[in-house]
């Protein structure tokens, strides 16, 4: 069921939303903080140790081989293997429109200026083992590194109790072009990517999700790496009209409220008699779910809807929670597309449920949530570059241009800089 709660109370609601990001207690973080240091010191050792500490397997090396990767791939589905292909396919076809060009600029006297777009040289993908495994999450971070044209994506993930990897992750790896893969997993992982060790050369960014550790992890080697982001729990934010299906409603809000006792499902309306239907069908689904207990506390906690008076309310809500994802259930979804500024990724129509996009459409499905989609992006090709800049001048360019270069530098008091220009000048 979902609770209901008026729009003079909007403010409440964003207040209650933003709480279930999990603070990083100072507990975690030196806990991580000496796992770093240790594997900054010790390396594979260190590495070693935490795998057979908290994994409880015992490795000798941590690299994944050809023959272990050819075993497990010979074990997947073979409908698993053609959906994936698919969405490969489909995840390449999006991504591949979002690379850019560098461009030049030529001015008078011989200067010419620019600016040059360059892939990162590594990238470590971060994918969670235990009792849960997502290939779809491989394919998500290591197709859009490899478009933009990142030489060496490597993949870490924890081993399973034999010590080996999931069969789904294992193909899912291959299928992207991931080039190495390690097993190892939690905040000891991050650190040799970070900082490198005898068997994992360090990489330029770290991207993809993971526990507590390892989000306290990304956030303490941030800066000696780039990161993606520290992702808070899942959420999903239906605008439905009264045309909408209410079966169809609730059970794409059951698709985020199974993913964490922390997820939040929120459904803003124009109908009241919707709103009724879709929490009678939200029972009639939870109650046949395998994870029932999840999606009840969810809902419990973070589960809320709003009748509002007309559709640009909804949406006006919306924009203020800024969701990790936004579905537009209406009838006529792309004339207020427009009104949308604030979400991590948006689904249109009755038939767009959030699930295409997390497995199969081609838009990414790593979002901003916790309301940081006001100001961040969906990974994507952009996640994976760098830019620079380069300039030339000429001498009649220099001689012409110095004496103003010489103002501005000397008015900021640095004299060494106006002198670089005046020297030029003779």
């Amino acid at each position: 069921m979902l609770t209901r709660i008026y729009k003079e109370d909007k403010d409440v609601l964003k207040e209650y939303l933003m709480s279930r990001t999990q603070d990083l207690s100072t507990d975690v973080l030196v806990t991580v903080s000496n796992i770093i240091q240790d594997v900054k010191n010790n390396k594979d050792e260190a590495c070693l140790k935490y795998t057979r500490e908290f994994d409880h397997v015992l490795l000798d090396t941590m690299e994944v081989t050809k023959e272990e990767l050819d075993i497990q791939i010979s074990k997947c589905d073979k409908d698993f293997v053609e959906a994936m292909k698919l969405a490969k396919q489909n995840i390449e076809d999006f991504h591949k429109l979002q690379r850019q060009n560098g461009y030049l600029l030529q001015k008078e006297m011989g200067i010419y200026l620019g600016q040059r777009v360059l892939p990162l040289e590594a990238v470590g993908i971060y994918v969670p083992g235990g009792r849960a495994q997502y290939p779809s999450s491989v394919l998500m971070n290591a197709l859009p590194a490899k478009i933009a044209g990142v030489k060496n994506v490597v993949m870490v993930t924890p081993p399973d109790s034999e010590g080996t990897i999931h069969p789904n992750i294992a193909y899912a790896a291959r299928l992207a072009g991931v080039d190495k893969i390690y097993k190892i997993g939690g905040a000891q992982a991050i650190a040799a990517l970070a900082y490198g060790t005898q068997t994992i050369d360090r990489v330029d960014k770290i991207v993809g999700p993971g526990n507590i550790f390892v989000a306290a992890a990304k956030k303490l080697v941030y800066g000696t790496v780039d990161i993606d982001m520290i992702a808070g729990p899942s959420e999903i934010l239906v605008v439905a009209d009264e045309n909408a299906n209410p079966e169809y409603v609730a059970a794409d809000l059951l698709s985020q409220a199974e993913h964490d006792p922390m997820a939040s499902a929120i459904l803003l309306t124009t109908s009241e008699d919707l709103l009724n239907s879709v929490n009678q069908q939200l029972s009639k689904q939870s109650a046949i779910l395998p994870k029932k207990e999840i999606v009840e506390q969810s809902l419990k906690n973070y589960g809320k809807a709003i009748v509002c008076d007309s559709l640009e309310d909804c949406i006006s809500i919306s924009n203020e929670i800024a969701p990790e994802h936004l579905e537009l259930m209406i009838s006529n979804p792309m004339e207020y597309l427009q009104e949308v500024k604030n979400a991590g990724s948006v689904f249109l129509g009755y038939y767009t449920c959030e699930s295409i996009g997390d497995y199969f459409g081609g838009t990414n499905h790593v979002l901003p949530t916790s309301g940081t989609a006001r100001f961040s992006s969906a990974l994507s090709v952009d996640s994976f570059i760098k830019k620079s800049s380069y300039l030339y001048y000429s001498k009649q360019a220099i001689e012409a241009y110095a004496k103003y270069i010489e103002t501005i530098a000397s008015e900021e008091r640095l004299q060494a800089h106006a002198n670089a220009a005046k020297v030029r000048e003779k």
